[in-house]
């Protein structure tokens, strides 16, 4: 069995569709991971260059409700690579290549990995590729990267495209994602979801508002696919209602509501987010239309589902298989509509995604890497 070395986010806090799999993939494997290598170019203010010095000290960004200790199993290995952000020059990615396989072949060594395979869920690996003693080359992509915020798209687009030359085998989280790459190597890998976590009662959250008024709440990374000029609207038509972000603030300035009735509650550990999603009244996906979430799989709408609560979400293909499921709305108007009727409907049913749990979907790209 092929052990695995991992180029990831940061290992911890809010996990991301790769740590779900890769800590289940643990149980049967050694994993070395290498926390984030960026996927851009630090510019001249002051967070950024702040991060952009932690990469070179080798430090994590801080996470989603991180408490600063990693709890890998002994199977995992956790680096800190001293690196060069998404470099883009020839001479700037030969300078990073060198400088990270410096640190990490010697780690590579002191595992003692059996036949390796080398997994990228950041295109910035790809000038490794070759160069770790990997049987194999699996590109996970869960993001359209060239439309994703934050991103120097035109830097990650060239390493991409040479990555996805060297993979032997690509996974996409969406089908829109899938589209972008050769067929005969690529295979479809939607989000999946811990059911057990979101669906096992949980206590309410002692912060969660409790005044009598029905509540909707929204958690997940607070950036510029949140459709904010909506989120005004709604907030405004619908004073009697509670309105709960959870969530890393991404912008450099926050652009939710700051009506009385609007609660900021922060980042939140990952294990602790059931109670809230269990005990708000609406579950909420506010997002805008555009690119990226035209090709996204959002986590949080399997978790959603999980929770049982009534879910009121705007437009994106990852909906349709669930739709029936879902007050798709269009605009505030519709949006303020759909949060009356949610309010009064029953719970969810039970079992809506079993089917599509981490654990079975950890023992398909189990049986996957195993072919390779």
């Amino acid at each position: 069995m092929h052990d695995l070395i991992v180029f990831g986010e940061d290992f911890g806090g809010l996990p991301s569709s790769t740590q779900h799999l890769v800590k289940r993939l643990a149980s049967q494997r050694k994993i070395v991971w290498v926390n984030s290598i960026g996927l851009r170019q630090p510019k001249l203010n002051s967070g950024d260059i702040k991060r952009a010095f932690n990469k070179l000290l080798g430090k994590q960004k801080s996470g989603f409700g991180r408490t600063g200790t990693i709890n890998a199993n002994h199977n995992m290995t956790i680096v800190d690579l001293k690196t060069i952000p998404a470099p883009d020059s020839a001479f700037a990615r030969q300078v990073a290549k060198e400088l990270m396989l410096r640190q990490l072949l010697p780690v590579i060594r002191k595992a003692q990995l059996r036949q390796p395979i080398l997994w990228c869920s950041l295109p910035t690996a790809a000038d490794l590729c070759g160069h770790l003693g990997e049987s194999a080359v699996v590109y996970y992509c869960g993001d359209d990267f060239e439309a994703l915020a934050g991103v120097d798209h035109h830097i990650v687009a060239k390493h991409e495209a040479n990555l996805v030359v060297k993979a032997d085998l690509i996974f996409g989280a969406s089908e829109e994602i899938c589209r972008k790459f050769p067929a005969a190597k690529t295979q479809l890998l939607p989000h999946g979801v811990d059911t057990e976590l979101f669906s096992s009662p949980a206590l309410r959250a002692h912060d969660l508002p409790n005044n009598g008024r029905p509540t909707a709440g929204f958690y997940g990374s607070l950036s510029e696919w949140l459709d904010y000029e909506m989120l005004h609207a709604v907030v405004e038509q619908n004073p009697e209602w509670n309105f709960v972000f959870i969530g890393p603030q991404e912008l450099s300035k926050s652009q939710l509501p700051t009506a009385t009735n609007v609660y900021y509650l922060g980042p939140k550990p990952h294990h602790e987010l059931p109670g809230y999603s269990q005990h708000w009244d609406v579950s909420l996906l506010p997002f805008k239309s555009n690119r990226q979430i035209e090709a996204c799989s959002p986590l949080k709408l399997m978790e959603y589902l999980a929770a049982e609560t009534p879910i009121v979400s705007t437009q994106f293909p990852a909906l349709a298989p669930f739709k029936r499921y879902v007050h798709v709305v269009d605009g505030a108007e519709e949006m303020t509509a759909a949060l009356k009727h949610a309010r009064y409907q029953p719970r969810l049913p039970k079992g809506i995604v079993t089917q599509h749990s981490w654990d079975s979907r950890s023992e398909f790209v189990n049986w996957m890497l195993e072919l390779l």
